[in-house]
């Protein structure tokens, strides 16, 4: 399947209605990072929603394909070593920045949260700083 502007529009569109329905029906924000923490650290009666809403994810995934998407295929890991490191920094910059790039960048942009503006600035800075040393030098 070939891609258009297009299908970047809706999937923007859909990320952002379906944080929203979270927030005004749930009270919620869709930060992937504090949703799987509430799994792992669990809190009586605030555990369902959040094993739907990654059930619902990885649910997704798997029936992109039956509705014609194709999907990319996984780059090969050059190393596992440097794999866990750079997972280990993703989660100590998620626990710094007190959220992840869902939770910010599509919740929190979309609330004006100052917060978030300065963390999605980060998040980007970094990651243009991260492939520019990686690549070019």
């Amino acid at each position: 399947m070939e891609t258009w502007p297009w299908h970047a529009l809706f999937g923007g569109m859909m990320l952002g209605a379906s944080a929203t329905i979270l927030l005004l029906f749930n009270g919620r924000v869709a930060g992937i990072s504090g949703i799987l923490g509430g799994i792992l650290k669990p809190q009586q009666g605030d555990v369902s929603w959040r094993l739907l809403f990654v059930i619902g994810m990885v649910a997704a995934g798997l029936c992109a394909p039956l509705m014609g998407f194709s999907l990319p295929q996984a780059l090969p890991v050059s190393s596992l070593g440097l794999l866990a490191v750079a997972g280990l920094l993703v989660g100590i910059g998620t626990k710094l920045a007190n959220g992840c790039t869902s939770g910010h960048g599509i919740c929190g942009m979309g609330r004006f949260s100052k917060r978030s503006l300065v963390a999605t600035m980060v998040f980007m800075a970094t990651a243009i700083a991260t492939v520019f040393v990686r690549f070019h030098l």
